[in-house]
């Protein structure tokens, strides 16, 4: 397991960016699963981004053509570039990892449900006004 910690939440108008950062206290490039997930007075809720250990991005509808996920494995950290944040994007964005592989037991975790992660992080509070 690894200890997650959010960064970059902010208010700010509609049609800014943002950039979240996930800093993991250890490695997190053997991950099953990484995903930023936007909740509504807790952990999990929509996954916005996700990103598989065999490289598979998926994105929610609504983060299509605007959000970007990344990480750089040399410094533990997930990103979120988040551009042409519209009043819809605002919430608490929470990342999260699996930190065993994404085939357990016979079977294919679904990186986008949230019972797929092992850990997660506090959650950064992202406030975008029109």
């Amino acid at each position: 397991q690894v200890h997650l910690v959010e960064s970059g939440g902010d208010s700010v108008q509609a049609g800014s960016s943002l950039r979240l950062s996930c800093r993991a206290s250890g490695s997190i490039a053997s991950s099953g699963c990484m995903g930023w997930f936007r909740g509504f007075g807790g952990k999990g809720g929509e996954a916005v981004a996700t990103i598989v250990s065999d490289g598979t991005i998926i994105y929610t509808d609504s983060a299509k053509d605007r959000f970007v996920i990344s990480t750089d494995d040399a410094k533990n950290t997930l990103y979120l570039q988040m551009n042409s944040l519209k009043p819809e994007d605002s919430g608490s964005y929470y990342c999260a990892v699996r930190s065993g592989p994404v085939y357990a037991g016979g079977s294919r975790a679904n990186c986008q449900y949230r019972f797929a992660y092992s850990d997660w992080g506090q959650g950064t509070q992202v406030t975008v006004s029109s």
